[in-house]
C-alpha cells in the first residue's frame, strides 16, 4: 500500500511533541500539509518534513487541490466537529486527537456521516497504548476485580500553560487529563463502571472545572467502589497512578501506565510508546477500511458533569 498523504491540523504542544515524532519515524505515512492559525511560527517545521506544504487553516487546505487520503485534527475540541465534518466530506479520513469532541452527540454524528461517506474515523485514546495497558488487562481477565482507585494529578501551567481554551465550555478543564485515566480504566475493565456521584471545583473566574473528586461502583461480574481524584494543581513531581485490587491481589499502573506493579512489586517498566502505536493503528484502520470510535470515556466524564455538586474555588491565573 502507497503511504498515507496526511495533514496535521493544529501544530500546539501535543502535535509538535508527539504527533510530529510518531509521523517521521512511520513509513505507512507522507506528511504533506501543516495547517495552523500561527503557521508563521512554524516555519522551522518544513525543515524535518520538506514536502510539507503550510496552510493557515482546513479551508484554505480543502481548497488547494492539493491531494490528500487523511487528516488528523490536534486543534482544541471545541472545534474539532466542524473540522472533522468538511474532511470527511471532502473524501479524507479522519484521526481524531483526545477527547473526540465537546459532546457526545456531535461525535456519534460524524461516526454517521463517516458511514455515509464510506470513510474511516478514528477517535483516539493516546493513554490506552501506554507501554503496560494490555498487559495488564491480561493479568486482569482471570481476576474479580473488587476496587479502584484513581489518583490523576498534574500541573496545568507546565501543560497547557496559556491555552484558554481549556478554561472554555467544552475544553473539559481537569477532565482534559483526567480523561485519560477514564480512556485506561474502560480498556482495563470490560465489565465497566458508573458514577454515583461527582463533586467538581470551578476556579470563580474559570467555566471549567480544576479538581474534581468522582465516587462510583463497577459493573458487571466485578463489585466494589470506585474512587477517582483529579487535580489540575499538582506541583513538583506529577502522579498519574490507577491502583485495582481483585480477589487475587492488587495490582497498580503508575506514570500512565507506564510501570506496573503487583502487590507492591514492580513488575515491568517501559519506555513511552503511545503515538506510534496510534499511528500503527490508524494505519491499520484505513488499510481495513475500517472505523473504531469508542465513546465510553467522555461519556464517563459528561456523567461527572451531570452528577457533580459545583463547588466554587479560588480564581484561577497563569
Amino acid at each position: 500500500m502507497p503511504p498515507i498523504k496526511l495533514a496535521l491540523v493544529g501544530l500546539g504542544k501535543i502535535a509538535r511533541d508527539q504527533h510530529l515524532p510518531a509521523l517521521a519515524a512511520n513509513p505507512d505515512y507522507q506528511l504533506i500539509a501543516l495547517v495552523s492559525r500561527s503557521i508563521h511560527e512554524q516555519q522551522a517545521l518544513t525543515v524535518a518534513f520538506p514536502e510539507a506544504k503550510l496552510f493557515t487553516d482546513l479551508d484554505q487546505l480543502l481548497a488547494s487541490g492539493l491531494e490528500i487520503d487523511a487528516v488528523s485534527l490536534c486543534a482544541p475540541p471545541q472545534v474539532r466537529h466542524a473540522q472533522a465534518a468538511r474532511a470527511l466530506a471532502a473524501g479524507c479520513d479522519v484521526m481524531l486527537e483526545k477527547p473526540p469532541g465537546s459532546g457526545i452527540n456531535d461525535v456519534q454524528a460524524l461516526i454517521h456521516q463517516a458511514e455515509r461517506h464510506g470513510r474511516v474515523l478514528f477517535a483516539t485514546w493516546h493513554s490506552r497504548y501506554a507501554p503496560q495497558v494490555e498487559p495488564a488487562r491480561a493479568w486482569l481477565e482471570s481476576k474479580r476485580v473488587t476496587a479502584l482507585k484513581v489518583s490523576w494529578r498534574e500541573d496545568v501551567r507546565h501543560w497547557h500553560f496559556n491555552q484558554e481554551w481549556v478554561w472554555q465550555p467544552g475544553g473539559l478543564g481537569v477532565f482534559d487529563p483526567g480523561i485519560n485515566a477514564l480512556s485506561i480504566v474502560t480498556r482495563l475493565l470490560p465489565d465497566g463502571l458508573y458514577l454515583t456521584k461527582a463533586r467538581l471545583d470551578f476556579p470563580s473566574n474559570r467555566q471549567t472545572p480544576i479538581a474534581a473528586r468522582l465516587e462510583g461502583a463497577l459493573a458487571g461480574r466485578a463489585s466494589g467502589p470506585v474512587e477517582i481524584e483529579l487535580d489540575w494543581l499538582k506541583t513538583g513531581e506529577q502522579s498519574w497512578d490507577i491502583e485495582i485490587g481483585t480477589d487475587q491481589g492488587r495490582i497498580e499502573l503508575t506514570h500512565g501506565g507506564s510501570r506496573m506493579l503487583i502487590d507492591g512489586e514492580q513488575i515491568a517498566v517501559a519506555g513511552e510508546q503511545e503515538y506510534p502505536g496510534l499511528y500503527a493503528r490508524f494505519s491499520e484502520l484505513v488499510a481495513r477500511r475500517k472505523s473504531d470510535v469508542d465513546l465510553t470515556p467522555l461519556a464517563l466524564a459528561a456523567d461527572a458533569f451531570l452528577l457533580g455538586e459545583r463547588r466554587e474555588v479560588d480564581a484561577f491565573e497563569w
